[in-house]
């Protein structure tokens, strides 16, 4: 049941969100009040909002691609621009494509992709327990597979070599960069999703050392990154193996770098 908003007007809602400093403050709104099965309930859901939590953790969920994902406190909040990754995984991969999604967070990207292929091999990890706790909800709502542990550490060895996408959302924002971001995401998300060491590409180098045991020929790892980092991404790309490219949508604001496993001639 949702509540009525002349339970607590709408205006008196938008008017708190706004003060706090929330840009879409009416559609927020809206969705809060939509979420409340009480009176109560909405007072302690704005009370979240205008605290500063991010509205995907006071909700409980995110919309991703046309999903709406579960979305725990503590978990990193998938990002809409990462919606392109997804879009050009969903045109290198076939129904019944085999695809693992690596720090994959609330499991977002490979349920999305799944949803997309309508048939898929699914198999997702991450370093983070929360995360894989509720990754677990979405990814097996689409017959997919969830490991807790470091990278390629916690799957299957079978998969060795058959992997046919690689999605690889790793963390990318520079160690000291991490202060300059919204409170929403250095406060409430975890710090080990959005630090990517030094220079922002530590891990995404991890990645990509052994993207090419695990892909099968012909097989792609598409990661997110930033416009500058792009060409440094390419190089480590093509160090080991891979035949890189970039791809950029000014939609959605977004860089990837896409490297496929050459087949054998």
């Amino acid at each position: 049941m949702s509540v009525s908003p002349s339970l607590l007007p709408l205006s008196v809602i938008v008017t708190r969100l706004r003060a706090a400093g929330c840009v879409f403050a009416e559609d927020e709104a809206r969705l809060l009040v939509s979420a409340a099965g009480t009176p109560a309930d909405l007072t302690a859901l704005v009370d979240r909002r205008v605290a500063g939590l991010p509205l995907e953790h006071v909700l409980g969920w995110a919309e991703f691609r046309g999903l709406r994902v579960a979305v725990d406190p503590g978990v990193f909040v998938p990002r809409r621009r990462t919606e392109f990754l997804v879009d050009r995984a969903a045109e290198l991969a076939g129904p019944g494509a085999v695809v693992v999604d690596l720090c994959c967070g609330s499991g977002a990207l490979g349920a999305a992709l799944v949803a997309a292929l309508g048939r898929a091999e699914l198999h997702a990890a991450d370093i983070d327990p929360v995360a894989v706790r509720c990754a677990r909800r979405n990814v097996a709502a689409v017959g997919g597979r969830v490991y807790e542990g470091d990278l390629y550490e916690p799957l299957p060895a079978a998969l060795r070599g058959r992997v046919d996408v690689l999605l690889a959302n790793a963390p990318y924002v520079p160690t000291e960069e991490i202060g300059l971001l919204p409170p929403e995401a250095r406060l409430y998300e975890p710090r080990v999703a959005l630090d990517g060491g030094a220079d922002g590409l530590d891990v995404q180098r991890r990645v990509t050392a052994a993207a090419a045991h695990w892909l099968a020929p012909g097989g792609h790892l598409l990661v997110e990154t930033s416009e500058h980092q792009a060409p440094h991404t390419v190089e480590a790309f093509a160090r080991h193996g891979l035949l890189p490219h970039t791809a950029t949508s000014d939609t959605h604001d977004a860089t990837i770098v896409i490297g496929t496993r050459p087949t054998p001639a």
